[in-house]
């Protein structure tokens, strides 16, 4: 029985983990935690997302600007994030509608897609 999901990871290339912090934690605000020691080698970080943990990766040849993967991340106030990433000069695209939602995308500084999500308020 599967009982929840314990993280998901994203990639970056090798060699760019303090401009994936300056933007993960610095322009989202997200909390890096402190990855295994067995696990520092590998590069990249860790960041934590309500309960759940996001492992940002590094690896070569990925052409992340071309696909549909994601993570979308449930926020209480979008506009807060509309003003936040535009102001870092982040190009926003409204997502399709989805009932009871409203949201937009945005790709990463590594071409990740990313999504931001709230719920309407009934």
């Amino acid at each position: 029985m599967i009982i929840g999901l314990h993280h998901a990871q994203i990639t970056i290339p090798t060699g760019t983990e303090e401009e994936g912090k300056n933007f993960y934690c610095g322009v989202l605000g997200l909390k890096e935690i402190e990855k295994p020691e067995s696990l520092k080698g590998r590069g990249g970080f860790w960041f934590k997302v309500g309960p759940q943990d996001v492992h940002v990766g590094t690896e070569e040849g990925v052409e992340r600007s071309k696909t549909k993967a994601h993570l979308a991340y449930q926020v209480e106030d979008l506009n807060h994030w509309r003003t936040i990433l535009t102001n870092h000069n982040i190009k926003l695209l409204e997502g399709v509608p989805i009932p009871g939602y409203t949201r937009f995308e945005f790709r990463d500084p590594f071409g990740n897609r990313v999504e931001m999500i709230q719920a309407l308020s009934l």
